[in-house]
């Protein structure tokens, strides 16, 4: 289910979004186009390239993604096996927890996971998972300290989304 916002709550966030920039005399943004008439053009290069976005705590794992198989698909299983040494062997800078063949905390089927460290790897990696996470679920959550809003509230899903123990995140906070 879809997180539903009341407008009140629309609004707090769309001026909690744009406080960067309140009290600062930016010029108007151009209407200018690109030459293929998307635009406008840009200059200068986003921070978000190398730092990341409040509150995503970068000083251990920043992100991770937990890949999902169905233990009793035979195709599923070998599919997962096979994604595990690919990503294993083409991304060694990330950190790849052993593949579960059970349930682990709110996680209902059995997974693995990655974490990711840097802006950059979350940029290499995620457009690699849509092109070859096959018929398996991918959730992307970061880390902000708040692991019931990290999985559930912030969570971004490749393919099907799995059902997560929701209650078990909720208890984890108090």
């Amino acid at each position: 289910m879809a997180t539903q916002y009341t407008n009140e709550t629309l609004f707090r966030l769309a001026d909690e979004l744009l406080e960067p920039y309140k009290g600062l005399d930016l010029p108007p943004l151009s209407d200018e186009k690109n030459p293929d008439g998307n635009g406008p053009p840009r200059e200068g290069r986003s921070e978000a390239y190398t730092e990341w976005p409040k509150p995503i705590d970068g000083s251990n794992n920043a992100f991770d993604i937990h890949i999902y198989y169905f233990p009793n698909n035979a195709g599923h299983k070998a599919y997962v096996k096979a994604l595990y040494e690919r990503i294993r062997r083409e991304f060694p800078e990330l950190r790849a927890y052993r593949l579960w063949d059970i349930p682990v905390g709110p996680h209902p089927i059995p997974m693995f996971e990655i974490n990711l460290f840097n802006p950059e790897q979350f940029g290499a990696i995620v457009p690699w998972l849509v092109v070859n996470r096959g018929p398996l679920p991918v959730l992307v959550h970061p880390n902000t300290g708040d692991d019931y809003r990290d999985h559930i509230e912030l969570a971004t899903w490749l393919g099907d989304k799995v059902p997560l123990d929701g209650e078990l995140l909720r208890r984890a906070r108090h």
